[in-house]
């Protein structure tokens, strides 16, 4: 599938656990998310193997430190070869990043608010705003700033993409088909709803990495986008 819209996050503790669920998933999905865990435990030479086998990356560190740190950290994720890179959606973090992925094959790609936070979270945390107000404000930012997309809620993603207008690439995690389990995500929506309501790519873990086989799940997803609700 040439428009193959899924980004399968390869959520475990090694290289070999991922490559044999890279391995076991075959040609029905090219680009994978390589998160913290997965990059703690085996750093760069991670992105390497995939990239070695022709795959892509998205890089999903969320970076969160002074500009200097963050634009040169960027760059050296740039020649790295991954295809996105996760930062916060603070202004002078964001501005940081476009700038040292500059000239390359890198996009940058804001988190406005993680789906495992809800309106009560941010108010305990001393937001002013709930979810939704945040994410919008966040978003125009980013469109400001120049990122190459933004990740949010799929439960947000029409509203966001009336802010971004259609420059922006819209990413999505907590997205799971009907009756899979949802894990500690609380903004979640189906892969169809999240395609229809104008997501770009949709980050898809547990329901492929953990079924019994994981190539069959992909193409099973896929045919589900595929039809009409």
């Amino acid at each position: 599938m040439a428009d193959n819209p899924l980004i399968i996050a390869l959520d475990v503790e090694n290289a070999a656990q991922a490559l044999a669920l890279v391995d076991a998933i075959g040609d029905a999905a090219g680009f994978y998310k390589v998160g913290m865990e997965l990059y703690a435990a085996e750093g760069p030479a991670m992105v390497s193997a995939l990239v070695e086998r022709g795959k892509r990356v998205f890089l999903d560190l969320k970076y969160y430190d002074i500009p200097e740190t963050v634009e040169r950290a960027a760059r050296r994720v740039a020649a790295g070869g991954a295809s996105l890179l996760t930062v916060h959606a603070i202004k002078p973090v964001m501005e940081a990043a476009v700038r040292g992925a500059a000239g390359t094959g890198l996009g940058i790609l804001a988190v406005t608010v993680l789906t495992s936070l809800d309106d009560r979270d941010l108010e305990e945390a001393g937001y002013a705003m709930g979810v939704t107000s945040l994410v919008e404000w966040r978003v125009r930012q980013a469109r400001e700033v120049g990122v190459a997309g933004v990740v949010c809620s799929p439960l947000e993603v029409a509203r966001v993409r009336k802010v971004a207008g259609q420059g922006l690439l819209l990413v999505t995690p907590g997205v799971r088909s009907a009756g899979a389990d949802t894990g500690d995500q609380k903004r979640v929506a189906t892969p169809a709803k999240a395609i229809a309501a104008g997501a770009n790519h949709l980050v898809i873990g547990r329901q492929v990495t953990r079924a019994a086989d994981p190539h069959a799940e992909v193409l099973r997803i896929l045919a589900e986008i595929q039809t009409p609700a």
